[in-house]
Order: structure tokens, then sequence, then C-alpha cells
């Protein structure tokens, strides 16, 4: 597996593996077991960046984790987030976030527990708090810095001024946002700034929720729990629009003899040098197509097809339930 470098410092696969869904948000829980064998197959296939969250659960996906990477923890780069309302101790999920300093570094003792780990490696704020300024959070995170038990600091979701401000008082490892050729977003302002400021950047729904894989039609139903039930772009007629997206990312596909889900992240891993998207799976099959994006060289022609013809196509429908949105950018 290649590396990329996050930061100034922080060595990483050049693909890392999301491992939220493998306990929540796209329908039913995966039997624990077989996860922890996928998580033992992505690191025997290369992969040292794995992601989660207290969120995520609350706290089911940083145990899975925990209990999965446990006996190889010196190999890995574990990188878990804090920032929602969530009691540290019971899990009991409030409506918002917190981000006060004394709330951070309760959280970040109980996801030491939970990841079986003395330090965090690549520690994020899952999303803005408007009620603490960033420079607070920051503060906070270079405390349990110095501490030794966070390594690397990091924020998901967040404004080009608030990364700014925070970077400021700890220099920023990593940026976590979505993006692929279902969101182009980041691309106006946010790869600029994180390039001045040597930042990485880790795209999550790098197939934008499964999309660009090819294998959701509008006629794909969803586990009831399954979030994409909610989300604007996942409607039935939006998806009949945006399948004019994944045509085109076939098409390249098709040429190079690839998947569509391997040209979506070729053409990620494409961008910059220091983009590491976190795609994420719970299917050993799934997994190794996704690793094959690594060693997919897209050719200049391929790249200014995708740019250009992706560029003409309005894809309809927000990225994410409105509510969610108002939590983006801060």
């Amino acid at each position: 597996m290649k590396t990329r470098k996050l930061g100034n410092d922080l060595e990483v696969s050049a693909l890392g593996l999301g491992c939220m869904g493998m306990t929540a948000v796209y329908g039913p829980a995966a039997d624990k077991q077989e996860m922890i064998k996928l998580i033992h197959a992505a690191h025997d296939r290369g992969i040292t960046l794995f992601d989660t969250a207290e969120a995520y659960g609350p706290f089911a996906n940083e145990e899975l984790v925990g209990e999965a990477l446990q006996p190889i923890r010196g190999q890995v780069v574990i990188a878990t987030k804090f920032g929602f309302d969530i009691d540290p101790e019971a899990g009991e999920r409030g409506l918002g976030t917190d981000s006060r300093p004394e709330h951070i570094a309760r959280a970040v003792e109980k996801m030491l527990q939970r990841l079986r780990t003395d330090h965090i490696d690549l520690l994020y704020q899952h999303r803005v708090d408007p009620a603490v300024p960033i420079e607070d959070v920051a503060g906070a995170v270079k405390d349990l810095i110095a501490a030794g038990k966070v390594k690397h600091f990091g924020l998901s979701e967040a404004g080009v001024q608030t990364i700014r401000r925070a970077h400021a008082v700890q220099p920023l490892t990593a940026v976590q946002s979505e993006y692929s050729l279902f969101w182009r977003g980041p691309e106006l302002e946010l790869l600029p700034l994180l390039e001045e400021l040597g930042i990485g950047f880790v795209p999550f729904s790098p197939l934008g929720a499964g999309f660009l894989t090819g294998k959701i039609t509008d006629k794909t139903t969803f586990d009831p729990t399954d979030f994409r039930n909610h989300v604007p772009r996942f409607s039935v007629e939006a998806r009949k629009a945006n399948m004019a997206l994944v045509k085109v990312v076939e098409s390249v596909a098709g040429r190079n003899g690839a998947t569509p889900a391997q040209v979506a992240l070729a053409w990620l891993l494409a961008q910059k040098p220091w983009v590491v998207p976190i795609p994420g799976t719970t299917k050993l099959n799934r997994l190794e197509e996704n690793i094959g994006a690594v060693t997919l060289d897209l050719k200049p022609q391929d790249i200014a097809q995708l740019n250009a013809e992706v560029a003409k196509i309005k894809v309809e429908g927000e990225r994410l339930p409105e509510a969610a949105l108002k939590m983006t950018g801060l």
C-alpha cells in the first residue's frame, strides 16, 4: 500500500477505512466478529488509518475499533472525534454540540478506555460548537497533546475562518469533510486553504454514500434505519436525475478496466498528494475493490473528462438533511 502524509509528519496509508457503517447509520449493525475480521483484513492489505467517533453508536463503534486494533495498536493510526452533546459516562445524547474544554477532557478519557489505548493519534472536533470559541477548543486539544493523550489535532466540516483560527493556536494535521464527484464544494475555498497551511485532507463519503458505485438506482430501497432515507439527494426523483453522474464515471471505468468505485476514489487521490479518502464498507470484496483504486492511474484525459462532464451536471438534492447541513461550514 502506498502511503501519504497528513500535515507535517503523520504518515498513513493512501486509503483509510471509515468504520462508521459497521455499527450504525446505513442500517442495522453488522456482526461484531465479522467486522473485527474485516478490520484485520484491511490492515493485512496495508491500510493503517482507521476512522471512528464517539457519536457512532454512541460508543459502539469506538468499542469495536478498539477491540479490533488492540493486537496491532503500534502499527495503526486511530482517528476519532468529539464534539456532540453526549454524556461521556451514560452515552445519552442531546440535540446539539458540546466542545467546552472540560467536556473534551472527560470525553477523551472515556475514548481512551473504549479504544484500549493510551493515546489517540488524530483527534477531530466532529462539528464546530458555535457556543465555544475555536481558540478554546484548540487550546484544550493542545493541552491533551502536551499530556501525551493525543498526537494530532483535526477539524471536521469546519469553515475556512474557523480552520485558520484553530491552526494559529494548535497546528492542524487534518481536516475532514465530505468530498467526491458527487459533492465538490471543498474545491472552492477549503482545498486552497489547506494547501496554503500544509494541512492534510480526509474526505469522507468519497463514494457519495454508495451512489458512485453504480449499485444504487431509483429502484433501490434502503433499510428503515438507513440515514439515506432522510437525505434529499437520495429521494427517488433525485436519484433518477443524478444517475447522469454515475454514467460519466462508468464510461471512464469501462475504458480503464476498472469499477466505478475505483475510478471515483482514484479521481480523489489524483487531486492532491495530501488527500486520503476513507471509504467505508462491511464487505471484504468491496474493501479489496476500493484498495484497487490506489494502483489505478487515471490518464490526464480521464481526469479532464470527469472534471468537464461532471461540472455540467446539476446534482439534485442537498447532501444532508437541513438540520445537519446547518452544523457544517461554521
